[in-house]
């Protein structure tokens, strides 16, 4: 069976739920924003994100999928709880932090930062959805834990790396 299928040339995609739907759809952006998503943590090339990356795909299928339909894996609170899990393991290991940090420091940091943008453009594309009442609330309070997460990571691979996080320095005003 070949790749392509012909039936996307007409600007649709099938959906979990059957039908087709634009591919310029809220649902379809919110599903390419989670799709970047994944691809920007695999260029981690840590096997430790795996099952994150598992978990990204059950996202994706969860919001492919009407709320209607039966036929996926919904994103749960037990889902929300292992990252809230995985943040407070990793953030234990982070000094307390007084200020703003700039994105970068160590290569993976930066790696995990700029995955941290991306999962906050996904979790807006996401909010839309829930606006529009076409996903659940776990769904968003997913992604926002997830950025929550990708921000103590990055934290975490600088010290990892012994480089010290980038403090932010507010430019001051001209009463200062």
């Amino acid at each position: 069976m070949p790749l392509y299928t012909r039936t996307g040339d007409d600007g649709t995609t099938g959906t979990y739920g059957g039908g087709r739907t634009e591919k310029n759809s809220a649902r379809m952006h919110a599903v390419g924003d989670v799709d970047e998503l994944n691809a920007s943590i695999g260029l981690l090339q840590n096997k430790k994100f795996q099952p994150l990356q598992s978990l990204l795909f059950d996202v994706g299928a969860d919001l492919a999928t009407p709320l209607t339909s039966t036929q996926v894996r919904r994103i749960d609170a037990n889902d929300i709880l292992f990252l809230e899990n995985w943040i407070d393991t990793t953030d234990e290991q982070n000094e307390q932090l007084k200020v703003f940090v700039l994105p970068g420091g160590s290569l993976q940091s930066a790696q995990l930062h700029f995955s941290r943008t991306v999962c906050r453009r996904a979790e807006r594309s996401i909010i839309t959805l829930l606006q529009n009442g076409e996903c659940s609330s776990e769904l968003v309070i997913f992604v926002n834990r997830l950025s929550d997460l990708l921000f103590a990571l990055a934290r975490f691979a600088n010290k990892q790396d012994g480089v010290d996080d980038i403090p932010w320095t507010p430019r001051r005003t001209e009463q200062q």
